[in-house]
């Protein structure tokens, strides 16, 4: 029987009723309580690192999860992370980049209810999540939600209320469940043995981008980080308006050595700079690297675990243009 590690953050599966609203509360063993058949397909411990809402999340949060995973690593056959649903894809794509070439499934699950109500789909995403940790078909960091699974480096959330609240985006589910079995149609590469890391540069930042965006924004976020990630429109592309200060001020702070990440705030098919005069003339700067195909939260975790290895130049474009996990597939 395999041996499965829960480790537990709190989140809305793990939430009960207060006066103040919903807040987590349970441990991930009393979780379990509510899914004996568990205990069925596999001997389970567990370790509740935190319990907190996951709009609290922070890097340093991803940091410990990882670090965990690389303490129990020997120890088990997979892993199973209770997480709350608002910031799980940024740390599926986190814990991609912290966690490199596993052999073991790494799995990410919450739920829309609480464990507690009767109209919830807690129990179904658990056992789906045990499932997937105890098969021989699945290795490294995803996300099992609703019957899907869900490549952790190209997870997102797009449903705040439905219980299919996950997609895959430019990219496949690697496999779907249905009544207990696991039907898998991309089986991951398995790692030889897995790389640990256990460095994020918080100095990253991310920016929406609007009509009228003032040149003042921008200003005000690169001098005080290390990297600013941008969400363009369409294919991308900076607007000139009528003074251009928006293109001075990256010029500016990419000569001092910080960079721009450039992506689209359109869910589907990516960038392409190339395209359009306002995309066009941020290519020759060495300094703004093009997500293309990337999500956002993968295209922020990985300038984060990036900037923690090194600054220099070109080895922070290769490591970028270099897929992890299947991050990016397009590279211009």
């Amino acid at each position: 029987m395999k041996k499965i590690l829960m480790i537990g953050t709190g989140g809305t599966i793990a939430s009960e009723m207060t006066p103040e609203g919903l807040t987590p509360e349970l441990t991930p063993a009393q979780l379990l309580r509510y899914v004996p058949a568990i205990s069925e397909l596999c001997e389970v411990a567990c370790i509740s690192l935190f319990n907190i809402d996951s709009t609290n999340i922070t890097p340093a949060h991803w940091v410990r999860v990882a670090q965990t995973l690389r303490e129990q690593y020997d120890h088990y056959d997979g892993f199973v992370i209770s997480h709350g649903t608002d910031t799980m894809a940024y740390t599926a794509a986190a814990l991609s980049y912290l966690v490199q070439g596993a052999d073991k499934p790494i799995v990410l699950t919450g739920a829309q209810k609480p464990i507690n109500y009767d109209s919830t789909d807690s129990k179904l995403n658990l056992t789906d999540a045990f499932l997937c940790a105890c098969s021989e078909e699945l290795a490294g960091v995803c996300i099992v939600f609703s019957g899907r699974v869900i490549l952790g480096t190209r997870a997102r959330k797009t449903c705040s209320k439905s219980f299919a609240a996950f997609s895959s985006i430019n990219y496949p589910d690697l496999a779907t469940l249905h009544d207990r079995r696991l039907l898998c149609y991309i089986r991951p590469e398995r790692g030889s043995a897995p790389r640990f890391y256990e460095r994020m540069d918080a100095k990253v930042g991310l920016v929406k981008m609007v009509p009228g965006t003032d040149f003042e924004l921008l200003e005000f976020l690169l001098a005080r980080k290390d990297a600013l990630v941008i969400e363009c429109f369409g294919v991308g592309g900076l607007p000139s308006y009528s003074d251009d200060k928006l293109f001075e001020v990256v010029r500016r702070y990419t000569a001092q050595g910080k960079y721009l990440v450039v992506t689209t705030q359109v869910q589907n098919e990516g960038s392409d700079l190339s395209v359009y005069q306002v995309g066009h003339r941020l290519k020759d700067d060495a300094r703004v690297l093009e997500a293309y195909d990337m999500t956002t939260e993968a295209a922020f975790a990985k300038i984060m675990w990036i900037l923690s290895e090194t600054r220099e130049r070109v080895a922070v474009s290769r490591l970028f243009y270099t897929p992890v996990a299947h991050d990016i597939l397009y590279r211009g």
